[in-house]
């Protein structure tokens, strides 16, 4: 019975089918006696004569009608989609993934190059596979906006909608992003991660240079994505870009290099997998049993008449 309690309904509203084709039958049963209903129509005593006779054969009439009405009926049971959990199925979660560090502050988000930011973060996300994703923001201090998923609609979204009204805070500090970057990649047990940095340049300094080395340390890469904005007309250093990205064991690169970047993180290369504790739900459907039962009463639909 406890096999039975289990069963799950994927599309429990075809169930209300059954009592439709249930009704029916009923109602041929009662109104029909026979093929055309000749004994409501033709005189009892003329009727008995050609029973005699051998004319006529009742036996079954009534019931004879059945195979149309089961076939309806498992049909229908068939397109609820009956399922039972799998207990046995394995899962499994990547331990790669891919932390995004977005700088918010003023001279990033009101600066025309802002757009291709967006579409450079939205593009490496979109060529991540399996691969799990978080989001962090900063300007005078740091936020996590996204933890690690794999939800690529949702995150690429919020992306989408951010601008310089997204953090009170006024500043730039993103050695606090990268640091926080690092606990994230550390917490969640990520063996080779990846952190993007995306700014112009503004307030790196030798704690950024720290954190870039404790991501490196811990077998992650720190990449940056550099945008010249009007205010600087140029990174606030030439090189600080190149040695935050040395020191991270990662990659630097432009607004425009869309192509390359989606070409880099979307390679695939045999990513670390674990069974997880965590069980997701299974289902194993029955519905097709039900389907082929349901080829039982309608080969009886072409079954040959007594001669």
């Amino acid at each position: 019975m406890s096999g039975l309690a289990e069963i799950v309904l994927l599309r429990p509203w075809w169930l209300l089918a059954v009592p439709v084709v249930v009704a029916l039958a009923v109602v041929r049963l009662l109104r029909t006696g026979g093929l055309g209903d000749w004994q409501a129509r033709i005189d009892p005593h003329l009727m008995a004569a050609m029973r005699g006779m051998g004319r006529v054969d009742l036996s079954g009439a009534r019931l004879g009608g059945w195979p149309p009405f089961a076939m309806a009926a498992l049909v229908a049971l068939a397109l609820t989609g009956p399922a039972l959990p799998r207990r046995d199925a394995q899962t499994f979660r990547n331990l790669d993934g891919v932390v995004f560090v977005m700088d918010l502050s003023a001279s990033m988000t009101r600066d025309a190059t802002w757009p291709k930011t967006v579409t450079m973060a939205r593009a490496a996300l979109s060529v991540l596979g399996t691969k799990p994703a978080a989001l962090i923001v900063y300007s005078g201090d740091s936020y996590l906006a996204s933890p690690l998923t794999t939800d690529r609609v949702q995150m690429g979204q919020t992306i989408s909608l951010l601008d310089d009204e997204t953090i009170p805070d006024r500043g730039n500090r993103p050695a606090l992003a990268l640091d926080q970057a690092a606990d994230l990649l550390e917490r969640a047990g990520i063996l080779a991660g990846d952190v993007i940095l995306f700014t112009d340049g503004a307030g790196l300094g030798p704690e950024a240079m720290a954190a870039a080395g404790r991501i490196a340390g811990r077998g992650a890469r720190l990449s940056v994505v550099g945008a010249e904005t009007a205010p600087h007309g140029a990174p606030v250093d030439p090189q600080a870009l190149a040695r935050l990205a040395e020191a991270g064991q990662g990659a630097v690169y432009g607004v425009d290099d869309t192509a390359r970047i989606m070409a880099d993180f979307g390679r695939q290369d045999d990513p670390r997998l674990e069974r997880q504790d965590l069980k997701l739900l299974f289902l194993r459907g029955y519905g097709r049993i039900l389907l082929l039962l349901a080829l039982i009463p309608a080969a009886l639909l072409f079954r040959r008449e007594a001669a």
